[in-house]
């Protein structure tokens, strides 16, 4: 394995980070807001079929 230069190295991570798109102030936004939306929207889900789980197996357990 080559034994690299610092200096180059951090040259070489100043021209790849000078390549990387950063996104805007409202494209974080609005993806921050849909990721939140989502999160709220699984847990909504898996509520539900929590809730819908546990009652099944609580009549199952009660007939016996």
């Amino acid at each position: 394995m080559a034994k690299s230069n610092p200096v180059e190295f951090l040259r070489q991570v100043r021209i790849e980070l000078n390549k990387v798109v950063w996104p805007s102030r409202n494209e974080t936004l609005i993806s921050t807001i849909m990721v939140l939306v989502m999160v709220m929207l699984a847990s909504l889900f898996f509520l539900t079929a929590d809730q819908v789980i546990s009652w099944f197996v609580q009549l199952l357990l009660s007939n016996r």
